[in-house]
């Protein structure tokens, strides 16, 4: 009980000691140090997968909205494999039948920067191969996006397609920068 009391009086006596050390003489302003931080953060959404059936109607295409969102300005990456959907057996064709069918692809965004503008951008197939850049132009995306894809007209001499699958894989890669 005794040391208990002692404690609580040497208690008392510390604060306000401590507190007279920090006080500054006529001080007129002091400036607080404040500092944080945010993650960075850039996701999308599922991008359902396309089957066009039959490849020899014409003015096939498809267009969906896609979820995005990025907190900071980036640059995003498309990548198509092949450059074309592409014959999953024969990608040169056959004789006179081509084993490509070319394909564009568009990408519209809105951005902020602070005020909302949209960025749009479309590539072809080929230029795809190689790969397509968007930037955001310092702007951030979080709302979303658009894809559209419009199949082009076949190769080949006879300018039909060699009977078979067709495939290609397209890859959206987003970097902060």
């Amino acid at each position: 009980m005794r040391l208990l009391l002692i404690a609580l009086v040497a208690t008392a006596f510390a604060a306000p000691a401590a507190a007279a050390d920090m006080q500054i003489d006529n001080a007129r302003s002091i400036d607080i140090a404040v500092s944080g931080s945010i993650r960075e953060h850039c996701a999308m959404g599922q991008i359902p997968n396309v089957d066009f059936g039959n490849l020899e109607r014409r003015g096939l295409g498809f267009q969906t909205k896609v979820a995005f969102d990025c907190n900071r300005p980036f640059t995003m990456t498309i990548k198509g494999d092949t450059g074309a959907l592409t014959h999953t057996s024969m990608p040169n064709g056959q004789g006179p039948y081509g084993g490509k069918l070319p394909y564009s692809l568009s990408v519209q965004m809105p951005v902020r920067l602070p005020s909302a503008q949209t960025i749009s951008k479309s590539f072809t197939s080929s230029q795809l191969q190689a790969g397509g850049v968007i930037s955001s132009n310092g702007g951030i995306a979080t709302d979303g996006m658009t894809l559209a894809v419009e199949l082009g007209l076949p190769t080949g001499e006879a300018g039909k397609l060699l009977a078979g699958d067709y495939a290609e894989t397209i890859t959206i890669t987003v970097a902060p920068i």
